[in-house]
């Protein structure tokens, strides 16, 4: 699998209070990250997630790249729900987050949540994706809540100029009865982990599980039945779990059996079927009865 270094940027403005989606915008995104870190550490354990926000005065780094899910997780704890969002400025922090990545094989990817107005113009906000394509970064972003046309129009455009080789990847997610992480599941973005399906509703889509229709992991399309096919993925890797511990439980009770099946030494039996023991009794019984014969003191009870 693709071997990454992935940024996420969280949406932390006073719009993310909104609870059009359960319970809030910015719980269902802490739920939505936990999800991405998983996908991407299970398709490539190599692979490095960071997280940052760009709500409140400014960007801020909450976590570098690490492949700790308690980092991760400790980072969005932190986490305050203030000001307004400053996604240019935050996408520029990501990159230059990636930029000091360890492995530079990794490729580069920034995933943006958004559900507040943003205030750079389209102009610079295509200036920005022109720039980030340049630098082989791959941007998706992930459109909630109520925007605006104006708004849409703008990711649109951005989405338009980064688009390359890699994928970069827009989806609006609209509000329903479903978490903000299925809505994710069912668009190209994390299609790479083995985890994506069609394009979603926004203007990124691109192909899903690889093989069309018939190629669907576990046989399950995942657009359909999002909670099927990842309890399908789960499943299938606590059973495989469960088979290597058996395998290694066997392999060591051969080990100690082979340790225990050395043969005891047996006592041979004597001619006759008699064994040694038997023979030194009766050895015993008649050297008795002939010391009581040669005896000339002892008394004649006849």
């Amino acid at each position: 699998m693709v071997l990454e270094a992935t940024m996420i940027v969280v949406d932390n403005s006073e719009a993310s209070r909104n609870g059009d989606y359960v319970p809030t915008r910015f719980d269902a995104q802490a739920d939505a990250v936990n999800m991405i870190y998983s996908a991407k550490t299970n398709a490539n354990p190599e692979s490095s997630v960071g997280l940052m926000s760009m709500g409140g005065q400014g960007p801020e780094v909450l976590t570098t790249l690490t492949t700790d899910m308690g980092k991760i997780l400790d980072g969005m704890h932190r986490t305050k729900i203030k000001g307004v969002s400053h996604m240019a400025t935050g996408i520029n922090v990501a990159a230059l987050a990636l930029k000091h990545r360890q492995n530079k094989s990794q490729r580069q990817r920034i995933i943006v949540f958004t559900c507040s107005p943003i205030s750079s113009s389209e102009k610079d906000l295509v200036k920005l994706a022109k720039r980030m394509k340049k630098n082989n970064i791959s941007i998706d972003l992930i459109a909630f809540g109520d925007l605006s046309d104006d708004t849409i129009k703008k990711l649109e455009a951005f989405n338009e100029n980064i688009k390359g080789g890699d994928g970069s990847h827009l989806a609006v997610i609209p509000p329903g009865p479903n978490l903000l992480s299925d809505g994710i599941v069912t668009t190209p973005i994390l299609a790479g982990e083995g985890m994506g399906g069609s394009s979603g509703g926004g203007g990124g889509g691109e192909g899903g599980a690889e093989g069309g229709s018939g190629g669907f992991e576990f046989g399950v399309d995942p657009s359909m039945d999002p909670e099927l096919a990842l309890a399908l993925r789960m499943s299938y890797e606590e059973e495989k779990a469960r088979q290597d511990r058996e395998k290694k439980a066997q392999e060591e009770k051969e080990g100690k059996t082979n340790l225990e099946s050395v043969p005891e030494e047996q006592q041979p039996l004597l001619e006759g079927g008699e064994s040694s023991g038997s023979t030194e009794i009766k050895k015993e019984e008649g050297d008795s009865d002939k010391k009581d014969k040669d005896d000339p003191d002892k008394m004649d009870t006849a």
